[in-house]
């Protein structure tokens, strides 16, 4: 026990002498010089070590030792566009296909589904807001735009446009078979008589007897069965309605439509209402209510459709 106190007491008088030694050494030759910068190849390679992901993401964009391009070579980019070509081509060609084949089961001319109601509507023109048709007679400025919204709609029942239709058998059905271009009835503008806009350009405005014309919409294959007429009525009693053509007919000979593409020339048959109140002073509006009348299949009356088989204007005459 004594042998290794004395071994270690030994050494720690060894390492005391080998301090003393080195601090004498640094006093007798000065500072330690700084140390030298180290060289540009050292610190590119320290920043090499430093950043090992750069190098990988290089080496996915483009590796030179195996020419691979994002991680393929490029015989495997071929490969791969050519199966989505291939597969996208397919999917291209299939979609065609189907459409093709559903088409093949639609008519041109006619739609294949239809929701519309199976009774026609009516409205009017001239058309205003709120079917509202106010003016004074002795001012031409209320009723211009009228006027020329009536000639307008009556250009295609010009007899000049009217020629090439057919002169049909009035009281009959017009029926075509034929699946070529459909052939269509004459609706002569001078049928409309003192309303037709030839007799009187003004319409009538300027008297205080104004024309408004009434359409029934078009409904593709409709057959309106009896003698369909329109009836107006109004809530005034002093006012004389006269109807053109007569009686307000709807000739069955206009019946049926087939469509804008196959009927190209057709115009559906009008009827003018001459509206003449007897007493001129009176500034009480004229309320109108006409409706279609004469034909079992066609309504006339439907709380949720105003425009149904009827149509309700207000006429507003002035001085």
């Amino acid at each position: 026990m004594e042998d290794i106190t004395d071994l270690t007491g030994a050494v720690l008088q060894a390492q005391s002498r080998d301090r003393d030694a080195d601090a004498e050494a640094r006093a007798a030759t000065g500072p330690r010089p700084p140390p030298a910068p180290a060289s540009p190849t050292t610190t590119m390679a320290k920043e090499d070590n430093k950043t090992p992901a750069q190098s990988d993401w290089k080496q996915f964009i483009y590796n030179p030792r195996s020419g691979e391009f994002l991680g393929r070579t490029a015989s495997s980019w071929a490969l791969i566009l050519l199966f989505y070509l291939v597969f996208y081509g397919f999917l291209a060609g299939l979609f065609t296909l189907t459409m093709w084949v559903m088409l093949q089961t639609l008519d041109d001319s006619v739609p294949k589904y239809r929701d519309r109601v199976s009774s026609p509507g009516l409205m009017i023109s001239p058309k205003s807001a709120g079917l509202e048709i106010p003016f004074k007679q002795s001012d031409a400025r209320t009723y211009d735009l009228y006027v020329k919204a009536l000639h307008t709609f009556l250009v295609p029942y010009n007899d000049s446009k009217q020629l090439k239709n057919e002169a049909c058998a009035p009281g009959l059905y017009f029926m075509q078979d034929q699946p070529v271009e459909k052939k269509s009835c004459r609706f002569n503008r001078t049928s409309l008589g003192p309303c037709s806009g030839i007799e009187d350009p003004m319409f009538g405005y300027s008297t205080g007897s104004p024309c408004v014309i009434i359409k029934m919409n078009r409904i593709i294959g409709l057959l309106p069965q009896g003698n369909p007429k329109i009836n107006c009525t109004s809530k005034r009693d002093d006012v004389a309605l006269q109807y053109y053509p007569e009686n307000g007919k709807l000739d069955l000979m206009y019946y049926p439509y087939y469509g804008k593409k196959t009927h190209v020339n057709y115009v559906q048959p009008l009827v003018a209402v001459k509206i003449t109140p007897s007493n001129t002073n009176s500034t009480e509006p004229i309320v109108l209510e006409c409706k279609i009348h004469g034909s079992p299949n066609l309504r006339n009356e439907d709380e949720r459709d105003k425009f149904l088989g009827r149509v309700t204007f207000r006429v507003q005459i002035g001085e």
